[in-house]
C-alpha cells in the first residue's frame, strides 16, 4: 500500500540504493519513468537485477493516466523508478500529489542527481543560482526566457546550470496528418547546440545590452556525468562551441564572473587546450 518513488543515480543500474533494491523487491509493479531523464542502461538490465518485469512510463501514461500507476498502489506497493533523485522534476511532485489525494501513502528514496553532481567539475554548489532548461528551437519557435535567469545569476555573482532538452516518444505531425502515429528518432541537446542557441538568445535579447554573457564567458560542458566515461570541459562558450563531448547526456554551467580561486584550481585540470584562461594564473598574478 505504498507509491515508491525511487531513484536511480546517473550511471547503471546497479547505482540503485540497497534501500531502493527493497522497495523495488517488495513491489508487485514496477514503472521507469523515461522521459524527463534516460537511464544508459536497458530496462532489462534493470529486469535482471530486480529479478520482476519493469514496465516503460511514457509521458502520457505519467501525465495523462496515473490511474494506472497508482491503483496497484491501493492494494500493494508499486515502485515508480526515476533517473536521478526523485525531486528534481516536477512530474514526479505531481505523481506525490495525486496519490496523497487517494489516500496512498508515499516514500521517496533519494539518490545522486544532476544538481549535485555538477559540482563534481570544482565550482561549489552553494556559489549556484536558478537552474534553467534549454529546449531546442524549432523555425517557428525560438524562446529566449532562460537568458534573463543567466542575467538575474550573474547579477548575484552565481553560476547556472543550464539542463539540456531531450525528445523521446516526439510526435512525427507529418505522419498524423496523414493518419498514422508514429514517434520520430530520440534526440538529446549537446553542449554545443545549447551554446549556438544560447549565443543566438543573447544577440535577440532585450537584456543584450546589460550582458547576461557573451562568447568570451567561461562555461564548463559536462557529458554523462556518473558514468565511467564521463566527459567534462571548461573554456568560453566560443571555444566550447567546437569541441566533442561525446554521447549524451549533456549539461551546461555558465559560471559567474567571480570564480573563487580554489573553483579556478579544481576546473584548472579541464580547461581545453588554447583557452584564454589557461593562463588564469598568470593573469591574476598579473593583477597582483
Amino acid at each position: 500500500m505504498v507509491l515508491y518513488i525511487i531513484g536511480l543515480g546517473l550511471g547503471t543500474e546497479k547505482d540503485i540504493t540497497l534501500r531502493g533494491l527493497e522497495a523495488v523487491k517488495s513491489s508487485s509493479a514496477l514503472f521507469l519513468e523515461s522521459y524527463t531523464s534516460v537511464l544508459c542502461v536497458s530496462k532489462e538490465k534493470l529486469e535482471e537485477l530486480y529479478g520482476k518485469p519493469v514496465t516503460i512510463a511514457t509521458r502520457d501514461m505519467v501525465e495523462s493516466e496515473s490511474d494506472r500507476i497508482l491503483s496497484g498502489a491501493k492494494d500493494g506497493n508499486v515502485s515508480m523508478l526515476v533517473v536521478g533523485d526523485p525531486v528534481c522534476a516536477t512530474t514526479h511532485t505531481d505523481m506525490m500529489i495525486r496519490a496523497r489525494e487517494l489516500g496512498i501513502k508515499v516514500e521517496l528514496v533519494h539518490n545522486a542527481s544532476v544538481m549535485g553532481a555538477a559540482g563534481c567539475c570544482g565550482l561549489h554548489l552553494y556559489n549556484f543560482g536558478k537552474t534553467i532548461s534549454v529546449p531546442f528551437f524549432t523555425e517557428g519557435w525560438r524562446p529566449t526566457s532562460f537568458h534573463p535567469m543567466v542575467l538575474y545569476n550573474r547579477r548575484g555573482d552565481m553560476h547556472t546550470l543550464c539542463l539540456l532538452d531531450i525528445k523521446v516518444r516526439e510526435p512525427d505531425f507529418e505522419a498524423m496528418k496523414r493518419g498514422r502515429t508514429e514517434y520520430l528518432p530520440p534526440r538529446f541537446m549537446s553542449v554545443n547546440v545549447a551554446l549556438e542557441q544560447m549565443l543566438e538568445a543573447a544577440d535577440v535579447s532585450e537584456d543584450k545590452e546589460k550582458g547576461a554573457y557573451d562568447k568570451d564567458t567561461l562555461c564548463v560542458g559536462m557529458a554523462r556525468l556518473g558514468q565511467a566515461d564521463e566527459c567534462i570541459k571548461a573554456g568560453s562558450m566560443s571555444e566550447l562551441l567546437s569541441e566533442d563531448f561525446g554521447e549524451p547526456l549533456h549539461c551546461l554551467v555558465v559560471c559567474s564572473d567571480d570564480v573563487h580561486e580554489l573553483e579556478m584550481e579544481a576546473l584548472d585540470c579541464f580547461i581545453v587546450e588554447g583557452s584564454r584562461y589557461k593562463d588564469w594564473r598568470t593573469q591574476q598574478q598579473g593583477g597582483d
